[in-house]
């Protein structure tokens, strides 16, 4: 039961942390989708196999990396984050199929993510 209390909120926090404040999913530039694609083929089956411990690991040393003013990611390493945790989305979803809907939302969240939105994020991060 605390485990399951556990994923809700880390999952909770992430939807919300995310939420990009519209509905609408933007589409990336090929360039970064096949990025993404190279990205999610050489990570799947690690990421499929994260304990929580590691997920936990790897999105917080995400959120500290991009909120850090003297720290900007690089476009692969960028996109490496976001994929991972999106693909982290698809074992939730295995684990816990009545989350299924949110899992895919989210991971449809996360796929979205857009390096050129995190540059100027951290553009006005500096201002």
């Amino acid at each position: 039961m605390q485990r399951l209390l556990k994923f809700v909120l880390l999952f909770s926090l992430i939807i919300v942390i995310n939420n990009s404040g519209y509905a609408q999913v933007k589409k990336l530039s090929v360039d970064d989708q096949l990025l993404q694609d190279s990205i999610y083929k050489s990570n799947k089956k690690k990421v499929l196999n994260f304990s929580m411990k590691e997920f936990d690991t790897l999105f917080f040393e995400y959120f500290n990396r991009k909120i850090d003013p003297n720290v900007v990611l690089t476009k692969k390493d960028f996109y490496n984050y976001t994929v991972q945790i999106a693909t982290f989305s698809d074992r939730l979803a295995k684990l816990y199929p009545e989350q299924k809907e949110v899992a895919a939302q989210n991971k449809e969240k996360w796929l979205s993510e857009s390096y050129e939105d995190y540059l100027q994020y951290k553009t006005s991060q500096k201002k």
